[in-house]
């Protein structure tokens, strides 16, 4: 089931972003009136993501939803059908790359996010894996769909519902002890979990002392999180999430050394999944 449809405004701006000013090509060929149906279809296997937009961004342009539609977070095979779409052809040449191109960039999101998660769980069944906000800016919204639909989640939606303490932030406190620094955090915002992201294994282990609920080990490798885990004190409430390079080639090493969260932009930079569309008269 998808988990939300992106807004129509932002369809909207979509849509009059490619035809600003109507087709030139349909107008000049006077062909606007005749009835058509335009059918999607996956090229390969994918997760799918942005099907629900694609029959939106239709539906704001008259057209019909004329067949069955599968759902974002759909597992889907070469060939098989998204969704058809049936209308006056402006319409259906005005909807037609716009609604294409966002399906397959989606796609390729939630299905680099699938492997990932695939990988990182038969490392360790009970895993989570979170997308960074390093999406392309302005594209939040929909990235984080295909992120949902692949089965992970997001890392941080904004900086202003987390606490990510980064070195950058340490750089202007001072000489305060970590534990005075955790103390604050949670004084502060109770809610919340204190993440701290620490680039070495003797950091990583004052902070956990300190009282840190994550530790955001950036870019170590597999076995230094295995080490950090040992050094841990036996019922040690402190999660260990790993960052940076993480993907589906190295997600269930990292799983397997005891990482208890994966932290991971890959999926942003996947590439995208072929969709097949064919328009015809009828």
């Amino acid at each position: 089931m998808s988990p939300y449809t992106l807004p129509d405004p932002l369809l909207e701006s979509l849509l009059q972003d490619d035809v600003p000013c109507g087709d030139a090509t349909t107008q000049a060929l006077a062909i606007g009136g005749q009835p058509g149906r335009m059918v999607f279809r996956a090229r390969g296997e994918m997760v799918l993501c942005g099907a629900e937009e694609a029959l939106r961004l239709g539906q704001l342009r008259g057209l019909q939803l004329a067949g069955p539609i599968r759902s974002s977070g759909e597992r889907l095979a070469a060939g098989d059908e998204i969704l058809s779409l049936a209308g006056e052809a402006a319409a259906l040449h005005a909807v037609w790359k716009t609604a294409q191109t966002l399906i397959e960039y989606l796609s390729g999101i939630a299905s680099s996010t699938a492997g990932i998660v695939a990988a990182a769980r038969r490392g360790n069944p009970e895993i989570g894996v979170a997308c960074t906000r390093k999406n392309f800016p302005g594209t939040k919204a929909a990235a984080i769909k295909a992120v949902l639909c692949g089965g992970a989640s997001p890392h941080r939606l904004s900086l202003s519902e987390t606490l990510l303490v980064f070195a950058e932030h340490r750089a202007f406190l001072g000489d305060e002890p970590p534990a005075a620094t955790v103390l604050r955090l949670h004084r502060q915002w109770p809610e919340r979990a204190v993440v701290i992201e620490v680039g070495d294994e003797a950091e990583a282990l004052v902070w956990q002392q300190a009282g840190a609920d994550i530790l955001q080990l950036e870019k170590m490798p597999p076995e230094a999180i295995a080490r950090i885990k040992r050094a841990m004190p036996a019922g040690a409430q402190t999660r260990v999430a790993a960052a940076g390079g993480i993907n589906s080639a190295n997600a269930e090493a990292y799983a397997r050394a005891g990482a208890d969260i994966l932290v991971t932009s890959a999926p942003y930079f996947a590439p995208p999944r072929d969709v097949a569309v064919t328009i015809t008269a009828v």
